[in-house]
């Protein structure tokens, strides 16, 4: 069984307009989030054994902030093209990951993630994927279980949402 996990990074800061979107940093609610998030992960038992990062400053603070929370270390890799990815891109992605990594995660943006999430569940609680249809807002997370051996076979609606959550659904 492979359990991809996608968590779209943290609230980021448009306070500043000087900055390219690339490097918007995290707002003091999006730092809260991304710890609690984690933990919600691990209490869950979805610890990654691998993590692909995009490499914008909000997705790489997430990041950071969130690794605390796991235990065993996840081996961490950043691409490049997981900044804004399109749906296409994030399955060419995943599709690629090695084949020890059975938990795997990927630290993103929307729309990208969504969509992505979206594509790939074809079961799960009803109200659980009705509420990942309506939104995945930031530090949103959603765990998706495959009975595959390989993500280089990844179909469509072939998932299963075991977990969706958000920081304003944990309280």
């Amino acid at each position: 069984m492979l359990t991809l996990i996608l968590f779209r990074h943290a609230k980021s800061s448009w306070d500043d307009p000087t900055l390219e979107d690339f490097d918007r940093p995290l707002t003091a609610r999006g730092k809260k989030a991304a710890p609690k998030m984690a933990a919600h992960l691990a209490k869950q038992g979805f610890v990654p054994d691998l993590i692909l990062c995009s490499a914008s400053l909000r997705t790489r603070q997430t990041l950071d902030l969130a690794l605390p929370a796991f235990a065993p270390k996840p081996k961490v890799d950043y691409a490049a093209a997981l900044y804004e990815a399109s749906l296409p891109t994030l399955l060419a992605i995943v599709r690629d990951a090695p084949e020890d990594a059975r938990k795997l995660m990927v630290i993103g943006h929307n729309p990208g993630l969504q969509s992505f999430a979206l594509y790939l569940v074809g079961r799960g609680e009803p109200a659980m994927r009705r509420a990942l249809a309506g939104k995945l807002p930031t530090a949103g997370i959603a765990a998706i279980t495959f009975k595959a051996e390989s993500w280089s076979g990844l179909q469509p609606g072939t998932g299963r949402l075991a977990l969706f959550a958000t920081p304003k659904r944990l309280g």
